[in-house]
């Protein structure tokens, strides 16, 4: 509903330009203001009247037009200033768009930080379609770059754009982090590193679907003790990770969906640890469900090579004298972001010695060792802490 719907115009011709103003209030309590001029007319179509105006558009919020799906609790409060001048048919619109509290996936939250549009976009309107020319897109001091094709078709406009981003400050992207469903665990924050992404955005307004590849590095996440968290896990118990969590380098190819998200070829390299990789899914209730494996580094084995840990990569085959190649150790994420719950992945690690590396525990004694060699099931179970049955 639009109301309070004001058109005031003096001089008005249909063959010159006339001075015209335009107000409305906006579904859910928002106003339009348009300041310029019209005409002359064209006779033909009235959609193709020149135009030259100014467009003031405050606190419009987005579920209540239909650009995000209302369904879902998808929002946020849109701020507008832009100048448009229509000609010939062709419409070119420039300006700045702020989109404050962004809710922008099912299971998010709406940001802390407001994301800063500046924006320089040409329509045609004959053929209902855009284009989106170079543009920037700022939270805090984090800039990336916007830029590509719409069309609208019927009652809905299908975007085409890609985002890309070198090297920024992730502290100033971590209030903003929610609005896409990802909560950094709870006490824990984004002190330190740089992100970069290259993702494209497709689909209509309401059901956009971003692909693409994301990167963290450089970061230490403040008050979490990964180490700890992993210590349900048998042979990673001697992990010692600290109470922060130094994150050399995190990447993963990115699909983002109102309904939640996607991450595959997931990749960390955490020095207190090792290796941790794998992929899974985020669901509309902030749901975890992760297929991982750890790779242990030898900073990270608590005790020395004696150490349960120690003992527990060596059956695995790392670094193995006796010709054993490295494995890693599968384990599960589950919980929700901000409550993460790291469990045994038994399955996936019997699956896995049982393919590649039972020749050194049932046959050769690993890193050199002397001793009775244990069977493929002792080997299993002791990984876990646990008697064979």
């Amino acid at each position: 509903m639009y109301d309070h719907v004001d058109v005031s115009a003096s001089d008005v011709s249909l063959k010159s330009k006339f001075p015209v103003k335009v107000t409305a209030g906006l579904p859910s309590g928002g106003k339009l203001k348009l300041d310029g001029s019209v005409g002359p007319v064209d006779e033909g179509d009235s959609a193709l009247t020149p135009v030259a105006a100014d467009l003031v558009v405050t606190s419009l919020n987005l579920a209540s037009t239909g650009l995000l799906d209302p369904s879902l609790g998808l929002g946020g409060i849109l701020n507008l200033n832009a100048s448009l001048v229509s000609n010939n048919g062709e419409a070119e619109t420039k300006g700045t768009a702020q989109l404050s509290k962004a809710l922008l996936v099912a299971g998010g939250l709406p940001a802390a930080e407001p994301m800063r549009v500046d924006f320089d976009t040409q329509y045609d309107l004959r053929k209902n379609a855009g284009i989106l020319n170079p543009s920037t897109v700022t939270i805090g001091n984090a800039v990336s770059h916007l830029n590509g094709s719409y069309e609208q078709k019927g009652e809905e406009t299908e975007v085409n754009a890609k985002i890309t981003g070198e090297n920024m400050p992730a502290k100033d992207l971590q209030a903003f982090l929610p609005a896409l469903g990802i909560h950094l665990p709870q006490g824990a924050s984004l002190q330190t590193g740089t992100l970069s992404t290259n993702l494209n955005v497709v689909g209509p307004t309401d059901k956009l679907v971003t692909i693409g590849n994301v990167g963290l590095f450089g970061a230490k996440l403040a008050g979490f003790d990964l180490g700890s968290k992993m210590s349900s896990i048998a042979a990673l118990g001697g992990v010692k990770s600290g109470k922060d969590l130094e994150i050399e380098k995190l990447t993963t190819n990115l699909k983002m969906a109102p309904t939640g998200l996607e991450a595959n070829n997931f990749l960390a390299v955490v020095p207190a640890v090792g290796n941790l990789a794998g992929g899974g899914t985020i669901d509309s209730k902030n749901n975890l469900d992760f297929k991982m494996a750890a790779t242990l580094g030898t900073s990270s084995l608590a005790g020395g090579a004696a150490s349960p840990v120690a003992t527990g990569v060596g059956l695995l085959g790392r670094q193995g004298g006796g010709g054993c190649k490295t494995t890693s150790i599968p384990f599960l994420i589950k919980g929700t972001t901000s409550d993460p719950k790291f469990v045994p992945d038994v399955g996936g690690l019997a699956s896995s010695m049982l393919k590649s590396q039972l020749g050194c525990a049932a046959g050769a004694v690993p890193n050199g060792q002397s001793g009775q060699s244990q069977s493929p099931a002792d080997a299993v179970s002791s990984l876990f802490g646990k008697k064979k049955k």
